[in-house]
């Protein structure tokens, strides 16, 4: 069957856009649409165009007989910056106050339009290094880890509080709560993680920083590296920050439980970025 170009184009950005970083030979494409490779390789060079144009990502040219192309997610700043805004706007609303000043975000953990969005923004800023896991801990970071991961096409490791049946033979260890300073214990399963793995551990709310450590602890029993760090939601008035190197979106600066009143702002994505 002869494809038409635009119905080359139209498809061969669906497939890019739902593989990401995954190695696509050129040949793929001639045989999927019945085409020269010279043919491909115009339409490619449109769609990496328009790519770039439209801050969509980057298509990678991979040279060589084992070649071919990459697509890498990539927000442009305007895109971070208004979804940052968003996220501080929806923060502030009073009514997100709950006893004993805690912060009620299962609506923005819910939403999958805004999930999407924090997912594709923490992708951009580690679409080129090596990631080969993406890592949070049970429950409420699961969404956002997916999000990321689906955007990096890396499978999700999730550590939890108690062992399942489930998971068979599994690695604990204990560590000390950074706000609460509670001894506490978090399992993995063997099953999940293959030594050597590149990490990036994803949250949604990180206050000093000790459910994170404990995280980074749990990988070197894997003997694993990791990657990157990255929460939605930052405390800034954590006493004593366990963590230096992370990525946030919105930092969370002040809960006035009296005023009833939320200050909220910008986080370090920017900075970190850059750095």
């Amino acid at each position: 069957m002869k494809f038409r170009r635009s119905e080359r184009l139209i498809d061969m950005t669906n497939y890019l856009l739902e593989h990401p970083r995954e190695l696509v030979p050129l040949t793929f494409f001639a045989e999927r649409y019945g085409s020269a490779k010279s043919s491909i390789s115009e339409d490619l060079g449109i769609i990496k165009e328009t790519f770039e144009q439209r801050g969509i990502g980057i298509l990678q040219t991979v040279p060589g007989a084992a070649g071919g192309v990459k697509f890498h997610v990539q927000a442009a700043d305007e895109e971070a910056k208004g979804l940052i805004e968003e996220l501080c706007g929806i923060m502030e609303s009073p009514e997100r106050l709950l006893p004993g000043g805690y912060l009620y975000m299962n609506d923005i953990l819910g939403n999958p339009s805004i999930v999407k969005k924090v997912g594709r923004i923490i992708a951009s800023a580690y679409s080129s290094p090596a990631i080969d896991v993406v890592m949070t801990v049970a429950t409420k970071g699961i969404p956002i880890a997916y999000a990321v991961a689906s955007y990096l096409n890396v499978p999700v490791v999730i550590v939890r509080r108690d062992p399942k049946v489930t998971e068979g033979s599994t690695v604990s260890i204990n560590y000390v709560s950074g706000s609460s300073k509670r001894i506490q214990t978090m399992v993995l399963s063997k099953r999940s993680l293959p030594e050597g793995s590149r990490v990036l551990i994803v949250d949604d709310f990180m206050k000093a920083g000790g459910t994170v450590t404990g995280m980074v602890n749990l990988l070197e029993e894997f003997k694993a590296t990791v990657a990157g760090i990255a929460v939605l939601v930052e405390s800034e008035n954590a006493e004593e920050r366990l963590i230096d190197e992370y990525l946030s979106l919105v930092r969370l600066s002040d809960v006035d439980v009296k005023d009833k009143r939320i200050t909220v702002s910008e986080g370090n994505f920017f900075t970190r970025k850059e750095s």
